[in-house]
């Protein structure tokens, strides 16, 4: 079962809210897909989720288990997404991501394999 935390994240991703999302990290939190080089601050990171939500059709995500330590959090998902095509794909994916003592995202990782969603 997803923790509260998680699933405010979720389902602003979900909903395609990219100011909703960039406000849940601090001034200099970061965010990073898979291998790409990491979004720094709220501003950047609202552009860069906004500029993804643009290339599908939409996206939702399936919490399988979630591992809370401390301030860090690692989350296992199958995420479906819609292609822009009205096709369907379903992928692993893992977030990870730590908090400060404010509750704000200080840092965010999201490891998966986009391949299929745009195959």
């Amino acid at each position: 079962m997803a923790s509260d935390f998680t699933t405010t994240v979720f389902d602003l991703v979900d909903a395609q809210d990219a100011a909703g999302v960039a406000a849940l990290f601090v001034a200099d939190g970061s965010l990073a897909f898979g291998n790409n080089p990491p979004l720094v601050g709220p501003e950047q990171i609202e552009a860069g989720v906004a500029g993804f939500y643009g290339t599908i059709g939409g996206l939702s995500h399936d919490v399988m288990r979630e591992w809370n330590s401390g301030g860090d959090t690692v989350v296992e998902l199958r995420v479906t997404y819609t292609r822009r095509d009205g096709g369907k794909v379903t992928i692993p994916c893992v977030s990870i991501w730590n908090r400060s003592d404010n509750g704000l995202i200080t840092t965010y990782r999201v490891y998966f394999d986009l391949a299929p969603v745009y195959a």
